[in-house]
């Protein structure tokens, strides 16, 4: 939709009618003068200060006719001027223009992403993906059926679009082709399912996250195309579990998923090609001054070693789970990515 469709009429109206005054007070003078004497820009001059009315005087002799013409052109440019203020000072006190570049602004944004996460509904689980995203300040586009949900849900890294997301046509405009990871957190199953197979047929090499209300669902969703299906009941009673049998389990959990400053949190990050950490041992790497414990280690080939021992060799491309308070895994992950 074009943005002259975005503004009401009479806006567009108000905006034009200036320039409409000025140009037919310009041909009116120009005509009516002694064309010996009032250039273009003489006509244009006694226009503006005839709208204006500063009362400079007149910029030639004007004629009987010229005069007429003055009185009438000055009383009907002073309402129609007076008009066009009040509109445009309307359209702006009540948010027109805001919200039109806004609309504007949000569709360049949405053709330019690239790599970034789609998150499929604004319910309770949808909400919290969305601020977790957010805080970690990684691009991500956020589609919901409730514009209400949209408006009071404003995000710096997120972007907005309203509408059915079970339709091809708002998943393209949210980007899919283009983007890194889906995450459908829709309260019903099947429309989860029908999105993931949209999407993947879409993208085949989209990375998709799902979620399950029923365990039955889950290998149907693997089925259709979802790479990892997460169930919030299940891991709800997981995590009771925890706390009745295992509650220094379920402490270092609920710190691994803390947002303080002084949090401990579980990361992965990828060993770059450049940093000084390649061909080196764990035990040669001294992450122990940085105060990061590595929990596994996933090789290029796909080895995955639990509980790596400090002879083991890190390689470029490898991926260390580590955790750690969120400062020290802010320095590992700058050591592991190599100089920029």
């Amino acid at each position: 939709m074009s943005r002259a469709k975005r503004v009401p009429t009479r806006v567009w109206v108000a905006i034009a009618l200036p320039f409409v005054l000025l140009t037919i007070g310009t041909l009116a003078y120009k005509s009516l003068g002694a064309p010996d004497e009032w250039t273009w820009f003489d006509a244009l001059y006694m226009s503006a200060i005839t709208l204006t009315t500063v009362g400079y005087g007149e910029t030639h002799p004007l004629t009987p006719a010229g005069r007429a013409f003055t009185i009438v052109y000055l009383l009907g440019g002073v309402f129609l001027l007076f008009f066009s203020a009040t509109e445009m000072i309307r359209a702006v006190i009540s948010g027109q223009f805001r919200e039109t570049l806004g609309r504007e602004g949000v569709k360049q944004a949405l053709a330019d992403i690239r790599d970034h996460v789609i998150v499929i509904g604004l319910g309770r689980m949808g909400r919290l993906v969305c601020q977790e995203f957010e805080r970690h300040k990684f691009p991500f586009v956020v589609i919901e059926l409730d514009q209400k949900l949209l408006d009071d849900a404003q995000y710096e890294h997120g972007l907005p679009v309203l509408g059915d997301a079970t339709e091809d046509s708002v998943l393209l405009k949210a980007g899919v082709d283009r983007a890194r990871t889906l995450v459908t957190v829709l309260p019903e199953d099947a429309d989860n399912l029908y999105i993931t197979l949209s999407a993947r047929v879409l993208n085949p090499k989209l990375f998709i996250v799902a979620r399950a209300e029923h365990e039955t669902t889950d290998e149907k969703l693997r089925r259709v195309g979802a790479n990892q299906v997460v169930s919030p009941y299940v891991i709800g009673g997981i995590r009771m579990v925890h706390a009745v049998l295992r509650p220094t389990v379920g402490q270092f959990l609920d710190q691994a998923v803390a947002t303080g400053p002084d949090a401990y949190r579980i990361e992965e990050v990828t060993v770059g090609p450049k940093s000084k950490l390649c061909g080196k041992g764990l035990k040669e790497s001294h992450l122990g001054e940085l105060r990061v414990v590595v929990l596994t280690m996933r090789r290029p080939n796909g080895e995955i070693v639990f509980n790596p021992r400090g002879s083991d060799t890190i390689e470029a491309g490898s991926i260390l789970v580590i955790v750690g308070q969120r400062d020290h895994l802010a320095e590992f992950e700058t050591l592991a990515s190599g100089p920029a």
